[in-house]
């Protein structure tokens, strides 16, 4: 048999279907309307919002998270530099304990703020950058940088200089 079916979706979302069979003029009809179970524009245009607002408070949750991360990673690194005995000899002691303590004072600060932006983190890790720099600068001047195997790379937030630092701290202020 040869069945044409013909489809017609009005503006308010109603269906309405037609089938008439050719051979013999039999013809069914039926109507499909939005009623229960289904979403309406408005909910489904709410949830839309929704998700676009929701997008936007997970990539700043990203975003807090990436930075406290950072801070955290490059406090650990320090740390971890200035306790290695190859690098410790190349330092005063006035200079392991600048770094140590500007290392404490934001691992401590991370302890009590856990819940800070992600400027808040930021202006941390320059902090430590900052008071860090001119000794990871005389550090990696002196030749230091050969003997710092477990750091690929480089120093974090010291621009990746894992040859020496030519130049400068690139991207650093008042460091090159």
């Amino acid at each position: 048999p040869q069945i044409e079916v013909t489809f017609d979706l009005n503006a308010n979302g109603i269906l309405s279907v037609n089938a008439v069979d050719k051979a013999s003029g039999n013809q069914q009809k039926i109507t499909i309307t939005n009623d229960t179970g289904r979403l309406t524009e408005e909910e489904i245009k709410k949830m839309v919002e929704d998700a676009e607002k929701y997008k936007e408070e997970d990539e700043k949750h990203a975003a807090k998270v990436r930075a406290k991360n950072t801070l955290e990673q490059y406090a650990f690194t320090l740390r971890s530099t200035i306790s290695d005995q190859k690098i410790a000899e190349k330092l005063s002691a006035s200079e392991k304990t600048t770094v140590e303590d500007a290392v404490k004072e934001v691992l401590s600060w991370l302890d009590d703020h856990p819940s800070a932006d992600t400027t808040d983190y930021e202006n941390k890790q320059r902090e430590l950058e900052s008071k860090a720099a001119p000794v990871m600068t005389k550090l990696y001047q002196a030749g230091g940088a050969g003997d710092m195997g477990g750091m690929p790379g480089g120093m974090p937030g010291m621009g990746g200089m894992p040859g020496g630092m030519p130049g400068g701290m690139g991207g650093m202020p008042g460091m090159g």
